[in-house]
């Protein structure tokens, strides 16, 4: 009877895996874009050059990526500052514009070590689920911080879950001229469009799309 049972348990397990390993492949494949007149944003920022790069990138975007839903680390301060700024400069050229801002935690703090900083990311990513279920965007854009990975996951179950399919977007960053970010090296494989600014990175990493410097 034990035995009966190990294997019942077993094989509800292996289909369940069979289940989400399917559910992933159909997602990742599926790159129907349904033509709207607006698209919800989820916009990453992270601490340093990565918001400085992800806003000039928003900059040439038109006011048809709205609303834009930033998320950042409950610590970056400097992030947040440069969000209101160039949304307080946007809403000039377009008054009718709208973002809003969320915090989660740090997926990883600088000289972390890396054993504490898969529980960070774990508890990070706990976090990031209600968030992402919430605001059910239409596009996740993101370039490198290591609070873009909890986030595209979070995305990703979306889709398989059956309840929304949404558009990864990785930019990795300006800096990255011959290997990949960390959160790059991730999200290569989990993104719909893996964006480079250097050739180098396209010759190594042929699904990435290469279209020169773009912030």
């Amino acid at each position: 009877m034990a035995w009966a049972l190990l294997l019942a348990a077993l094989g509800g397990g292996t289909v369940a895996a069979v289940f989400i390993a399917v559910r992933l492949w159909v997602v990742l494949r599926d790159r129907v874009v349904v033509p709207r007149e607006s698209l919800s944003v989820l916009v990453v920022a992270g601490s340093g050059g990565h918001t400085t790069e992800i806003l000039r990138l928003l900059g040439s975007l038109s006011n048809a990526y709205s609303p834009r839903h930033y998320i950042l680390a409950d610590t970056d301060e400097m992030s947040a500052h440069k969000i209101r700024s160039f949304e307080q400069d946007r809403a000039e050229r377009y008054p009718t514009t709208m973002y809003t801002t969320d915090r989660i935690p740090r997926s990883r703090e600088v000289r972390q070590s890396w054993l504490s900083t898969v529980l960070t990311t774990l508890y990070s990513m706990l976090c990031s689920l209600p968030l992402t279920f919430r605001l059910k965007p239409d596009l996740v854009l993101c370039n490198g911080p290591g609070t873009c990975v909890p986030i595209c996951i979070s995305a990703l179950l979306l889709g398989i879950l059956g309840v929304k399919k949404v558009i990864i977007v990785y930019v990795e960053s300006i800096c990255r001229v011959e290997t990949l970010s960390l959160s790059g090296k991730i999200l290569y494989y989990l993104s719909d469009y893996f964006i480079v600014q250097w050739p180098t990175l396209k010759e190594k990493y042929p699904k990435s799309v290469y279209l020169g410097r773009i912030v």
